[in-house]
């Protein structure tokens, strides 16, 4: 069998997951479209309804990275690029949690202004069919409109990041729950303005801001940890990704295998693993043997996407999940 360095193709579920998530980033950007022109024309001088509106502008980079990644992650790996461009979905993790880190801090800064120096924001009145109406009720409208959508949006992209262990989706599910909570944070400043509460406009503008920096802070960590090759997590940074005990333990059933531990880069959507083995006293492994258990590792999950194993004759301490079959085996 021709070696090969990786693999290019996905599973039909997987095939099916990502173009379901292609077609609703580009369903997100439309609505995101209509949403960022709508509480524009209407934001006034809220503080509130101005970080609302910065938000939405910022939701426009996770769904575009995440589109603009998919079209490239898949080409195979040249001399130029051994390890393939799967890591263009780190990059573009990275792209948004920095994007999201900047104008949080802006907007925090902005806001908190504005609460110490007890700037009142004035709302005028537009005229409606003859009628003068208090711009207020038009703004809190508006942001109502702009929540439910991000909710499905939301639920939807938090399925299909864990189908395709993508960070980056993940990212623009976590930023459509801010999107309706920021909706949410606006109709409440807006409010407190109308009740005569000066200040309720900027605490919610700085409510929006926290969260927006709270958001880049957390996804700009994950993005950089996975890029400097930290242990492989799951789509959700929450804990040690399973392949990694999944391909241990396929290796640990070979029987000239003793002792097995693995590192996994993750490289995107998929993993790169380097797995140490000790061989059994006397059953040093064929190179048959060795392209057979590679190929089964490949078959193991689909996130595996390229393994090297390594004969050695003592595991290093930094591998993660060192396991032995029969530990008496090598000693005899």
């Amino acid at each position: 069998m021709k070696p090969r360095f990786g693999r290019t193709e996905l599973l039909e579920p997987q095939v099916r997951a990502l173009r379901a998530a292609v077609k609703i980033e580009w369903f997100t950007l439309v609505f995101l479209a209509v949403a960022i022109t709508m509480v524009y024309l209407v934001m006034g001088n809220s503080q509130a309804m101005k970080a609302a509106w910065i938000e939405d502008l910022l939701s426009l980079a996770p769904p575009i990275a995440f589109l603009v990644a998919v079209r490239i992650v898949n080409r195979p790996p040249t001399a130029k690029y051994p390890y393939g461009l799967h890591r263009a979905v780190g990059v573009a993790h990275l792209v948004s949690g920095v994007a999201l880190f900047a104008m949080g801090v802006f907007l925090v800064v902005d806001s908190a202004t504005g609460l110490i120096s007890a700037e009142h924001p004035p709302i005028g009145s537009i005229v409606l069919f003859g009628e003068p109406v208090w711009l207020g009720w038009v703004m809190m409208i508006v942001m109502a409109l702009t929540i439910p959508l991000p909710i499905y949006f939301g639920r939807v992209k938090m399925r299909l990041a864990r189908e395709l262990h993508d960070k980056v989706l993940y990212a623009d599910a976590d930023m459509n729950k801010a999107d309706w909570m920021t909706a949410a944070g606006s109709i409440v400043g807006v409010a407190g303005i109308g009740l005569g509460l000066w200040w309720a406009d900027a605490a919610a503008a700085l409510f929006i801001a926290v969260s927006i920096l709270r958001d880049g802070i957390k996804n700009m960590r994950a993005a950089i940890t996975d890029l400097i090759d930290t242990a492989a997590t799951t789509f959700d940074d929450g804990k040690t990704h399973p392949v990694i005990i999944q391909v241990n333990d396929y290796l640990r059933k070979l029987p000239w295998a003793d002792e097995v531990g693995s590192r996994v880069r993750d490289q995107g959507h998929v993993f790169h693993i380097e797995s140490f083995i000790v061989p059994k006293y006397g059953r040093t492994p064929t190179l048959s043997q060795l392209a057979d258990a590679r190929e089964g590792c490949l078959e193991v999950d689909w996130k595996v996407h390229d393994i090297v194993l390594v004969p050695i004759e003592q595991l290093p301490e930094e591998v993660n999940g060192s396991t032995r079959s029969r530990p008496t085996e090598r000693h005899r």
